[in-house]
């Protein structure tokens, strides 16, 4: 049986983020990927949007990671080569009646540490897009975008260069006490074909659990953990819309946040093509903590079109007809359901859960992605520690 210090569960991009973090503290690390490549789930479906972090309760994990994550990912990106612009966004309110939204977000971002915020009054926001329809604006020249597989890319090799190993096609089976650490049982899918190959144990110190949609189900098979530790998940759907031809913008455009997400909004790609989303579709999630990993369906109803071609349109009256084309979905894993206050990033480790080992990420959804080498950074220290 194969010993190593830590074994990371799931190669998203936290996953790899804290793989890279804990290996390159001098800890051995093997990371297991259920798919056959990394980066395929949620770190794959998602806008690539660097946050400056407006949105998330002064204080909470998710805006002081987001903020951190936001200053440590451009440096990164620029020290690496990785594509990236630092092109900003104009969050926006198309009526009189939500400029006091839009200066409560700007009072929650300034209290958040978010710097270069800018009140900008109808005049001064179309002056910069003119082809926006607003009352008011708040920019953010800190929020950008990020070639998020190229991210993941370069996590992997810095992780692999410190001496981390990432198994692919590898699902976790279970977790059971060993002494003062972990026996972890995977199951290795066949290079031929959809039959397993069989089983590898191995034992570790400590499991980080980065299972992203699956994470609660990863917890619930480690024996002993407490399942009163285990949040409840909800599971939400956002659809994507690409825009044929180009957009008269150059800036990310927000709506005003709306219930489980940021409201349909405007993203360039780094190319400077448009698309348009996500909504929010809250699935019937009837599982149970134990159906590790559920099929799920990624598929865009062209019928939303219209629906969404009425939401862009609160901001750009000229979208035109007929411009939107089905583009991906993604599903996030939130642990607060409709109409309750977003929940934050759940990080716990043994001093929240009490289980010596192993540290439950939960939760990880937007800004994930800007949060990652921040997140890194505290699953290595609770490692480290």
């Amino acid at each position: 049986m194969d010993r190593v210090d830590c074994i990371v569960i799931g190669a998203g991009v936290v996953g790899l983020a804290c793989a890279r973090a804990i290996a390159q503290s001098g800890l051995e690390v093997v990371i297991v990927e259920r798919e056959a490549a990394y980066g395929t789930g949620v770190s794959a479906r998602n806008s690539e949007v660097i946050h400056a972090g407006l949105y998330y309760p002064t204080g909470s994990r998710k805006a002081l990671l987001c903020v951190r994550g936001a200053q440590l990912l451009y440096a990164y990106c620029a020290e690496r080569g990785i594509s990236h612009r630092r092109c900003g966004k104009l969050v926006v309110a198309t009526r009189d009646a939500d400029l006091p939204a839009l200066e409560a977000l700007h009072a929650k971002g300034v209290a958040n540490g978010v710097t270069a915020l800018q009140w900008l009054t109808r005049a001064e926001a179309l002056a910069l897009e003119p082809e926006l329809r607003c009352e008011g604006a708040l920019w953010s020249p800190a929020s950008g975008i990020v070639d998020s597989h190229g991210l993941m890319t370069s996590l992997l090799g810095d992780a692999e260069s410190a001496g981390a190993v990432l198994a692919v096609g590898s699902a976790l089976v279970g977790a059971v006490r060993d002494g003062e650490g972990w026996r972890v049982t995977v199951r290795e899918a066949s290079a031929s074909g959809p039959a397993d190959a069989g089983d590898f144990v191995l034992q570790a110190r400590w499991i980080i659990n980065a299972g992203g949609l699956d994470a609660q189900a990863v917890a619930a098979s480690m024996e002993g953990f407490p399942a009163a530790a285990i949040p409840p998940r909800h599971l939400a759907r956002g659809h994507y819309f690409s825009l044929s031809g180009r957009a008269p913008f150059s800036r990310l455009i927000y709506p005003l946040p709306t219930d489980g997400g940021l409201g349909v909004h405007l993203t360039l790609d780094l190319g400077g093509q448009a698309k348009f989303g996500p909504d929010v579709e809250w699935i019937d999630d009837t599982t149970t903590a134990t159906d590790l990993g559920r099929d799920l369906d990624y598929s865009v109803d062209a019928r939303r079109a219209d629906a969404f071609a009425a939401e862009v349109r609160r901001y750009w009256p000229r979208l035109p007809e007929g411009a939107l084309s089905p583009a991906y979905s993604g599903i996030r894993p939130k642990l607060s359901g409709p109409g309750e206050h977003a929940a934050d990033f759940r990080i716990d480790g043994p001093a929240e859960h009490g289980c010596a080992g192993v540290v439950q990420l939960f939760g990880i959804e937007s800004p994930g992605l800007t949060a990652s080498l921040a997140i890194g950074e505290v699953v290595a220290g609770i490692v480290s520690a």
